[in-house]
């Protein structure tokens, strides 16, 4: 009796040393996925894989933990999912239903987690995925979430609990002060789901303004980021939320300061969700994701929108909140297929390579048949044949060839830069060139222009005829010493049409005055001229 207290007392310390123990009072093996991760803190498992008779060690192992940081259990098998009724028939009787599909596994299975939530304070990370949970293990569940004081990721993804269990886990994640994220994708949840989790996030933002205020006293700057509650919320794959249940997040998100992600790909949202979730984000400033992916009916301008408001909050984010990349349902359900095959062959120049696994399948249109060019696959050569050569050789013989051609392309680079700085030179030179003689040409059409006036030289040579007649009439009147006393010399009276001035005016008193007696009988025959 002893010896079995202190076996159960070292057993919450280690947990495979426990599972061990367990395994040999029941004379069964020890699974070795049970082992494969235990070093990180981590039981990952296929529940698919495991048998009946070995789950009852395992259970009991989970209930009395108290060192594992993380639980994840996961269900591949879907019952009749997209089959026909004779399909249907021959896939139960070719596969084998695994036992954890069954009514009393999955509620000892409940039993077995909300004794380890009560008991732990380690467990961080708890996910139940593609398990047929009912409505006994939910409660199971929900009275272990509501005694845990370690947990903050909650995953029943691909688990179909619809509505109504939805709101059973509700009622403990909206009192918990440690849960940050729920992951509920391909839960088969609608607009009802929505609701309830948006009425929890109106109950968990009034307890935090409550504390907000209470730590904004005595002029403190309260720290949101360190209060409790949902920080994200997954709800992908869940096609009936639809835009009334966008609205319904809409509404809270207006007034939330806490909430950070928010997934809803492939939601059945159009663009009257998406509007109203835009709404939301002239208040909200702490969301930084909101991922409304893989909604066709939702317009690109819409959605470009959107992103670029979560870009804006997000710029001061922590990097703990990541954009997911979430496959449709049907590829999250499917298991890995198994490797089967080692096929060895020869790739591109004598490369081995080794290929482990089944070889993909090309898709084949009905009623054609493969050709020969898809079906051919050359034979490698063996070594020592002719033409054969190592893939090492190649691989250094197509490298110097590289290498060549990087120096080739590199000097006829250099060669054209040259040229380009050459002809630029040359082409600044025929500019300036072409300058210079539009000016000259500019200036030599001017001046030819003004010379080649028959008008301006007209009123030239008719002003010299005026004024050699004016001459001629002072000659008459017996004035010409008043001419002399001008300076201008007998030589200068010629003949009319054939003038002849080359005397200049003198600056003698005399000619002083006989310039102020011409002058005004001048200005009145030749106003043109003078």
């Amino acid at each position: 009796m002893i010896d079995s207290v202190k076996i159960r007392r070292q057993s919450t310390l280690d947990f495979y040393s426990h599972y061990e123990f367990l395994c040999a009072i029941q004379d069964s093996v020890p699974l070795k996925t049970v082992k494969a991760n235990l070093n990180q803190g981590i039981l990952e498992l296929n529940a698919d894989r495991i048998k009946a008779a070995d789950w009852a060690p395992l259970l009991k192992a989970i209930r009395h933990n108290k060192t594992l940081i993380s639980i994840v259990i996961r269900s591949f098998h879907q019952q009749g999912l997209g089959e026909s009724g004779a399909e249907r028939h021959k896939t139960h009787v070719r596969r084998r239903i695994p036992a954890i599909r069954s009514k009393d596994l999955t509620s000892q299975l409940g039993k077995a987690i909300r004794g380890c939530l009560t008991m732990s304070s380690a467990l961080k990370n708890l996910g139940l995925e593609g398990l047929l949970l009912r409505e006994r293990d939910l409660i199971f569940l929900t009275q272990g979430l509501a005694k845990t004081s370690s947990l903050e990721s909650l995953s029943l993804a691909h688990c179909p609990i619809g509505d109504g269990g939805l709101e059973t886990i509700c009622q403990s994640v909206r009192n918990s002060a440690i849960i940050k994220s729920v992951n509920f994708t391909g839960c088969n949840l609608t607009w009802r789901g929505a609701e309830h989790l948006a009425n929890v996030l109106k109950h968990q933002a009034m307890k935090r303004h409550g504390e907000a205020w209470a730590e904004s006293l005595r002029y403190r700057r309260p720290d949101l980021d360190c209060m409790a509650g949902l920080r994200r919320i997954t709800l992908n794959c869940n096609t009936l939320v639809g835009d009334q249940g966008a609205r319904a997040f809409a509404e809270c998100l207006g007034e939330d300061l806490w909430l950070k992600a928010l997934d809803l790909q492939q939601c059945g949202i159009s663009n009257d969700g998406a509007k109203s979730l835009l709404d939301a984000f002239q208040t909200n400033t702490t969301l930084v994701i909101l991922d409304v992916r893989k909604n066709p009916l939702i317009d690109h301008t819409l959605m470009k929108k959107l992103n670029e408001r979560v870009l804006m909050n997000g710029n001061s984010a922590s990097s703990e909140y990541k954009w997911l990349t979430s496959p449709s349902s049907k590829d999250v359900l499917r298991p890995k297929s198994k490797k089967r095959t080692i096929v060895l062959g020869s790739g591109r120049k004598g490369k081995a390579t080794i290929r482990i696994g089944l070889a993909p399948k090309k898709s084949i249109q009905p009623g054609k048949s493969p050709s020969d060019k898809e079906s051919y696959s050359p034979k490698p050569l063996p070594p020592g044949a002719y033409g054969f050569l190592p893939w090492r050789t190649a691989e250094r013989i197509e490298l110097e060839e590289c290498i060549l051609k990087l120096k080739e392309e590199r000097k006829a680079r250099v060669k054209a830069d040259e040229r380009i700085m050459e002809l630029e030179v040359e082409n600044a030179r025929l500019r300036n060139l072409n300058f210079s003689l539009s000016e000259v040409l500019h200036a030599q059409s001017v001046t030819n222009m003004i010379l080649e006036d028959e008008g301006v030289l007209g009123s030239i040579e008719t002003s010299f005829q005026k004024f050699h007649a004016f001459l001629d009439l002072l000659k008459d009147a017996g004035l010409g010493q008043l001419a002399t006393m001008a300076g201008i010399d007998q030589s200068d009276f010629g003949l009319l049409g054939h003038p002849q001035m080359n005397s200049t005016v003198s600056r003698s008193a005399c000619g002083g005055k006989a310039e102020e007696l011409t002058s005004p009988l001048l200005y009145v025959l030749f106003p043109s001229v003078l």
